[in-house]
């Protein structure tokens, strides 16, 4: 079925991309192209499943941003631990400048990540939906039949409606950030409630509604209270940034057949380009 905007969690499918497609995978001067080659072929399929009428792309301006540490300070740890492989680095920039090239819009907004851009957007956006991420906080923006996620798993892209949702975790889309705020949740630095686990975190969110009302209405100790107000404020996506949609389309691909040239010549992605540049051309 065809949507109306498909966002992408740029760095999300860049690190798919880099980890899918072997490093071996180099251009003409042996500079390693894997990440670069495997992004523009993920975006093509995406582009031909799912149909969209526009599309645009987020990138993290701040892995992890000052503002969230200062409310969480184990938010995100491991991107301090496991900073941007050497290999994919340089790629990143490339990826940039084919898609200015071509002409698929790239936004990014400083101090925060690509799930505040996406959810921006999301709550801008007229009609469907459909984002595409690797960040489970973006469930939040789950909404029937209006937004759903693209979920990169081993089969493939999981389709994350309010449903599935509620499958996995027992709790609507939009309470997904007070699940993840109660049980914890380790690839964000979340300590959770102590002794709540999904089970718990669902039951609490059943009884009293979500995390706001267990603030008014909940027996909690100072420390729970405190924990909970912080992290609720890093967890959640941030809805109202200072930005507009992008156009989303271009009335002719490339946008700069020049750039696109030289792009081609320097890293040897003519293929890529060309596959992506066709796909682009017949959206809907």
């Amino acid at each position: 079925m065809a949507c109306d905007w498909l966002l992408i969690d740029g760095s999300s499918l860049i690190f798919r991309a880099f980890y899918g497609v072997p490093s071996s995978v180099s251009g003409p001067n042996g500079q390693p192209i894997n990440a670069v080659r495997g992004f523009l072929d993920a975006l093509t399929r995406l582009i031909v499943e799912r149909r969209p009428r526009r599309l645009a792309v987020a990138s993290d301006q701040d892995w992890r941003p000052a503002w969230r540490v200062e409310l969480i300070p184990g938010y995100k740890a491991h991107r301090v631990a496991e900073p941007v492989p050497p290999l994919l680095e340089p790629q990143m920039p490339v990826i940039a400048e084919v898609l200015r090239a071509i002409g698929v819009d790239q936004v990014g907004v400083a101090d925060h990540e690509a799930e505040d851009v996406i959810a921006t957007w999301s709550a801008l956006a007229a009609g469907t939906v459909e984002v595409v991420s690797g960040d489970r906080d973006l469930f939040a923006l789950v909404q029937d039949p209006r937004v759903r996620v693209l979920y990169p798993e081993k089969g493939g892209m999981a389709v994350v409606d309010e449903a599935e949702v509620t499958r996995r975790y027992g709790v609507p889309g939009r309470l997904y950030a007070d699940f993840a705020v109660l049980r914890g949740d380790p690839s964000d630095g979340l300590p959770g409630l102590r002794g709540v686990g999904s089970g718990r975190a669902a039951a609490l969110i059943s009884r009293y509604g979500g995390v706001a009302q267990m603030l008014r209405d909940a027996p909690l100790g100072d420390a729970d209270r405190d924990y909970l107000e912080r992290a609720m404020r890093v967890v959640q996506p941030v809805l109202d940034l200072p930005i507009g949609l992008p156009p989303g389309r271009r009335d002719r691909y490339p946008a700069d057949p020049a750039a696109v040239a030289t792009l081609v010549a320097r890293q040897g992605i003519r293929g890529a380009c060309d596959r992506l540049v066709t796909a682009l051309a017949g959206m809907g």
